[in-house]
């Protein structure tokens, strides 16, 4: 079944066939330039699923579960359950099935062209290509882009938009906001967005880093535990034993162990420290486990190394 030539496209004729499949939720196409609507439905045979699109829209499909494919000219796109989806039907049909004796549930959002333009104008940065194209085209040709995972945040908006939290004059408002916020989502490039959080977690791991290696070196006498340590450097004691371990080459234990044979042989060289002295100094108390720790490390005896020249305990270092 199709429309008239005069009058407005409609999906319902496609849908009769599967009473209570279609579900609008929200929008009008041709009024507000957008709407969502909810499907669920289990063919029995193969479904034409390309009839339901609307001519001149970008349409956004969330596909929970089941399968189809979608017709291009570079040869068929699949459409898996747990994707997002984005096509355009231009003059031309997009031919498109969903297939038989599957449940097909998924979330569509239709965008008209104008929405596009008034909300994408040219010279907004980062709109994704394929977006871009649809909206720059006099005549936009009919397009599909390859998907791509659905991810929580679109498998949560999908759940939200089921089930709205408010009514009544509420509504219409609160799914307006959630257009933009899926408009966000899924037309803009975050390629960008997501190397300079990359960059940024790098540099804020390596403050982490430093100011552990500078609050281990301050308590050398009386370490500081693990959970502490992450809490003063503002994360979990796992996220920054492991983040330590990676820019420094060596654990936290294994660097407190050398900071602080490093910093009893300062103490030692002073000459104004014994073995013992040095050792509790650094928090060892035990001076056998400091004697071994230390000619493990510089390979003398503590007792002997301020006797060494200078060359000999380079050597040794």
């Amino acid at each position: 079944m199709r429309s008239r030539p005069n009058e407005p496209f409609s999906e319902r004729p496609f849908w009769q066939a599967w009473p209570g499949a279609w579900h609008p939720l929200c929008g009008s196409f041709s009024e507000l330039g957008w709407s969502f609507e909810w499907h669920d439905f289990e063919p029995t045979a193969h479904a034409e699923w390309g009839r339901s699109f609307h001519p001149h829209g970008l349409e956004v499909c969330l596909n929970l579960t089941g399968a189809g494919t979608i017709l291009r000219s570079q040869g068929a796109e699949e459409v898996a359950a747990e994707t997002a989806t984005l096509y355009f039907r231009g003059n031309s049909a997009l031919p498109a099935r969903r297939l038989a004796d599957q449940r097909h549930q998924f979330l569509t959002a239709e965008f008209s062209l104008d929405f596009l333009r008034r909300n994408l104008p040219p010279g907004l940065g980062q709109v994704r290509p394929f977006v871009q194209r649809i909206r720059d085209a006099k005549k936009p040709a009919t397009a599909v882009e390859a998907s791509q995972p659905l991810t929580p945040r679109l498998r949560l908006l999908v759940a939200a938009l089921r089930s709205p939290p408010v009514s009544g004059a509420a509504r219409t408002m609160w799914f307006t906001a959630k257009v933009y916020e899926l408009a966000a989502e899924l037309f803009f490039d975050h390629t960008a967005e997501a190397a300079f959080f990359c960059t940024r977690q790098t540099h804020v791991a390596q403050e982490r880093v430093e100011r552990t290696a500078a609050l281990i070196r301050e308590h050398l006498a009386e370490p500081l535990p693990l959970e502490q340590l992450g809490q003063r450097v503002g994360c979990s004691p796992f996220y920054l034993s492991r983040t330590f371990t990676e820019q420094m080459g060596m654990t936290i234990s294994q660097y407190l162990r050398q900071v602080r044979l490093e910093r009893a042989a300062e103490l030692l060289r002073s000459g104004k420290f014994n073995v013992t002295q040095a050792a509790l100094e650094v928090g060892y108390s035990s001076i056998g486990h400091f004697s071994t720790a230390f000619h493990e490390t510089f390979g003398c005896c503590p007792g002997l190394y301020p006797l060494q020249t200078p060359a000999q305990q380079a050597d040794k270092e």
